[in-house]
């Protein structure tokens, strides 16, 4: 990595043969990640001589050479496959979890976050139940922001410091709700890297994809070559806000149908 900053990688559920997916659509099948290419960019990770680390890690130094690995929702396959990767691979991660998920099928129960946990990963919190929190009114947003931190803490016995936001819609206000919270940082869907200059509740993650090849994957682990990734980004939220969420999302929805990926 260089100096002017870390990439926080943005995984979903990892794929496995012959195992069922939490969801279906096309929408979702855009980010959910085969196993064994999850394991094939950890390995090219440690060949390139990079260590993956979690938020908390990052955020403490922002030394070179890493970059940060987190996973959003709390899918089964958080402890399944990624963790015996990361394992292997000598390297942190933090799990994003949407309190309201858990026990559902194909999401991490109670006793399988603990264990997820009790192997060092870091947890954070996903919100309550995976809404749009640019949408709700001040309690709402509370209660999403707020109660699953208290929820997850006493479940865990630990503190939940780092925040994700569903979907990546964030503002000010979001923002602001998640530091009244007691969170450390908060992390978006912006396309950037993090430095010690980065704003701690509007850091930026790269979603890694389906399709993602690995050499894909080695320019966006090093934060080369960003701006075809921040152009279409750009023109995601311009689509969020003109057409508002529940609108981008359907439309979203049928542009995909017939496009679904292999």
């Amino acid at each position: 990595m260089s100096d002017s900053g870390v990439v926080f990688l943005m995984y979903h559920e990892l794929e496995s043969p012959g195992r069922p997916l939490c969801q279906g659509d096309p929408g979702y099948l855009r980010y959910v990640v085969r196993a064994s290419d999850f394991r094939a960019q950890m390995q090219l990770l440690n060949r390139r001589g990079w260590r993956g680390v979690s938020v908390g890690s990052a955020v403490a130094n922002f030394a070179q050479k890493t970059v940060a690995i987190t996973f959003d929702d709390g899918c089964e396959s958080d402890l399944l496959f990624a963790a015996p990767t990361l394992k292997e691979a000598g390297s942190g991660a933090t799990f994003y979890i949407t309190w309201d998920y858990l026990g559902k099928p194909g999401h991490l129960n109670q006793n399988q976050l603990r264990e997820l946990s009790g192997l060092g990963f870091e947890i954070g919190c996903h919100s309550m139940t995976h809404a749009y929190l640019t949408e709700l009114n001040d309690h709402d947003l509370r209660q999403e922001i707020a109660e699953p931190k208290t929820q997850l803490e006493q479940m865990l016995g630990q503190a939940v410091e780092h925040f994700s936001c569903p979907g990546g819609r964030y503002d000010q206000r979001v923002s602001n709700a998640a530091r009244e919270a007691g969170y450390h940082t908060l992390t978006t869907s912006r396309v950037q890297k993090n430095s010690r200059n980065t704003n701690r509740f509007a850091l930026g993650r790269i979603s890694v994809m389906r399709s993602t090849s690995l050499e894909q994957f080695e320019e966006a682990s090093t934060g080369r070559r960003l701006w075809p990734m921040q152009f279409q980004a750009q023109l995601r939220s311009a689509g969020q806000k003109f057409l508002g969420n529940s609108l981008y999302d359907r439309m979203r929805a049928i542009v995909l149908r017939d496009r679904r990926p292999s």
